[in-house]
């Protein structure tokens, strides 16, 4: 009897720690997506894509050159967080989170994207470098950093960041005229807004205030 119970639960492929941790990474993946479609709307990097679109044309090098540095500077994000998050408890995993969305909140409220050169360059290694140096330290990547650390589920939510920011990249190279900071500026204040607030209420969470 006990060796066929033992069988019977050994038969059940998930368990409830299995459920629940693929929960979390579906949930990563989603979360992830989603806010970085939303941090990312009008920011730096999409700006640059945008105007290089307009001036030179689609070019297929700027879309694969955008995509690369975006899966790079998103796995850069996930593993950050996976390296931190096991040293952590679930409620400083959640303060740590919150101070991530703070920054994304500041970054997409108050900085504006720099004044395009009239003649942008050509050359995909210097448009690499630009766009490497903008990811990393704008609000899309700071997401991705919190997002993973808040449920614990580093490479989904580097995934979902990467699939995000090219999402974003593709748009502005495909129809660059509708991405200018004129039309995405108000916009973005608002989402900037909405994040250091939902960042106030997890860090009231994560410090049992509320």
């Amino acid at each position: 009897a006990e060796a066929s119970q033992a069988y019977d639960e050994g038969s059940i492929p998930f368990t409830r720690s299995t459920v629940i941790d693929v929960c979390c990474r579906v949930t990563g993946f989603m979360l992830t997506f989603i806010a970085v479609l939303l941090a990312g709307t009008g920011a730096r990097d999409q700006l640059a894509v945008a105007a290089l679109a307009r001036s030179q044309g689609s070019r297929p090098g700027v879309l694969l050159t955008g995509f690369g540095v975006s899966a790079a500077t998103a796995a850069f994000a996930g593993w950050a967080a996976s390296l931190v998050a096991p040293t952590l408890n679930s409620d400083a995993r959640l303060f740590l989170a919150a101070l991530a969305l703070g920054f994304a909140g500041l970054e997409a409220l108050l900085l504006r994207p720099a004044r395009q050169a009239a003649e942008p360059t050509d050359s995909i290694g210097a448009l690499t470098i630009v766009l490497a140096a903008q990811q990393l330290t704008d609000a899309a990547r700071f997401l991705i950093f919190g997002i993973a650390l808040a449920v614990n589920a580093p490479l989904t939510s580097a995934i979902g960041g990467a699939a995000g920011g090219m999402v974003l990249l593709g748009c502005a190279w495909a129809v660059p005229e509708i991405f200018t900071w004129r039309l995405l500026r108000r916009p973005r204040r608002v989402i900037g807004a909405a994040l250091l607030i939902l960042a106030g209420w997890l860090s009231l969470q994560a410090l049992g205030i509320l």
